[in-house]
């Protein structure tokens, strides 16, 4: 009876995260996929506590409570600003739980291997499952943990150090040890060999050199990513994390935890391909942690930053008649979407075209422009995608640059030293007037300089998003 109740529920667990998977990718269904998600983990939860060899319940019941008390204050205190470094945190207990249940499937292989024949037939729960394994079965649960403690231990410290990176604790900038890439590749080979090592012996040490040498490649690889491509690092790592969990979850005859492990696993992978492309990156490179650095001196930038006030963004924005905004991670600081949509909806009474231009990367999180949009009550139909939009700036009256960078800089087209160089960006400056909205003269978080801010054609609207933008409303028609 436990056996069929586990199953059918892990089956309609399964079914609900790919239900939840597939809402995600639209924003009229997000909302609808989060509780099909919130469900589907319910579920899964209480099978497993009813599932053949659960035990513990008072601790199984306590530490669901504090984890559930804990994750609802953090929600309750998070920032949307704060949402990047949040979800590279979680990644990061992900791995680290990959990391203690291979370490316990480790002590109880070695545990139930110094039993005799007597004695195995009196255990139960996993360490039963275990006796009751040939030695080929053996073997193979011996690399499905040191996977699952390799895969788990590279996403641990790699999302420490995105966290650092994020939470502005960690220099953004691209920083490798004497060595690079031969010092990733070492410990690689070194965890190959004792993947050998411990396959045939079971070694403990084996197992504690590899976790080493993988906490050094996890905190190595991200070190050496810059600040521009954290967007794709979290994308990355929340793949590995996913992974991390299929291994485990092969470890411990887990068919949930392998389908879910398989789903993170391969759409945060799909995702990060899909994000590479939009920044014109190797997707492998990102795997090995190979960019994010120059390959020669920048362009100089010549010229200087005109400013404007509110009276003058105001009256070229009275005398528009086709508008494009383009919300960036300063948007996000300044918690000024309200504010944006509160400038939408009366330029648009105004009979004003207003459009919104998201690249792929805007943030420092997939979607995270769209999130706050939609929290704001922009209508979904006007907030376009870059490959939707990016013909149209031509014929564009003004662009609103809110607090972006990288992604409207022309270096990435004119300058093949830039650290963007290549990467599809968001031509704003082919509009007649752009209005950057940026708190002061400085190059943002990537450290990368934006000749946008110097072209004819450009005025720099400086102050706080929010501030400024609550300045501008009283005076547009």
């Amino acid at each position: 009876m436990e056996y069929g109740f586990t199953t059918a529920a892990y089956v309609v667990a399964a079914v609900l995260f790919i239900q939840s998977l597939g809402g995600l990718s639209g924003q009229e269904s997000a909302k609808r996929a989060v509780w099909y998600g919130i469900v589907g983990m319910a579920l899964a939860v209480a099978a497993t506590l009813y599932g053949p060899g659960a035990s513990n319940w008072l601790i199984s019941l306590v530490m669901i409570a504090a984890g559930g008390a804990i994750g609802w204050v953090v929600a309750q205190r998070v920032q949307m600003t704060e949402m990047p470094q949040l979800v590279a945190a979680m990644h990061s207990l992900v791995g680290l739980a990959a990391v203690f249940i291979g370490y316990n499937t480790h002590i109880e292989m070695v545990r139930v291997g110094g039993l005799d024949e007597a004695a195995r037939a009196l255990l139960d729960g996993f360490a039963a499952v275990i006796a009751h394994k040939s030695g080929v079965e053996v073997s193979i649960l011996r690399v499905e943990t040191f996977l699952g403690v390799f895969i788990g231990a590279v996403t641990f410290t790699g999302s420490v150090v995105a966290f650092g990176k994020l939470a502005g604790k960690v220099d953004g900038k691209a920083k490798k040890l004497p060595g690079g890439h031969l010092l990733n590749a070492t410990a690689a080979i070194v965890s190959l060999v004792l993947l050998v090592v411990y396959l045939q012996t079971g070694s403990t040490l084996a197992l504690l050199g590899m976790t080493v040498a993988a906490l050094f490649i996890g905190y190595h690889l991200i070190m050496g990513i810059g600040g521009a491509d954290m967007p794709v690092v979290v994308s990355m790592l929340n793949s590995y994390s996913g992974w991390a969990a299929a291994a485990i979850g092969f470890s411990l005859s887990n068919d949930l935890l392998i389908v879910v492990g398989a789903l993170v696993g391969s759409s945060g992978a799909i995702l990060s391909y899909i994000m590479c492309k939009a920044m014109n990156r190797s997707f492998i490179s990102v795997i090995l942690g190979g960019f994010g650095g120059t390959t020669g001196p920048a362009m100089e930038v010549t010229g200087e930053q005109v400013a404007i006030d509110a009276e003058g963004v105001a009256a070229a924005l009275n005398d528009a008649d086709s508008i494009i905004i383009i919300p960036g991670y300063g948007m996000a600081v300044a918690q000024a979407q309200q504010s944006v949509s509160e400038l939408t909806r009366k330029l648009r009474a105004a009979g004003k075209t207003v459009r919104f231009a998201i690249h792929p990367v805007a943030g420092r999180l997939p979607g995270h422009m769209n999130v706050l949009l939609a929290e704001a009550k922009v209508p979904y139909d006007i907030v376009m995608e870059m490959d939707e939009i990016n013909e149209d700036f031509p014929t564009t009256d003004v662009a609103i640059v809110i607090g972006s960078n990288d992604i409207v800089n022309p270096a990435a087209q004119e300058d093949p030293n830039s650290p963007i160089a290549g990467m599809p960006v968001l031509e704003c400056w082919k509009a007649k007037q752009v209005f950057v909205s940026k708190r002061g003269q400085g190059t943002g978080y990537s450290g990368i300089e934006n000749p946008l801010f110097y072209k004819e054609n450009t005025r720099m609207f400086y102050g706080d998003a929010k501030k400024s933008l609550d300045a501008l409303l009283p005076m547009i028609d």
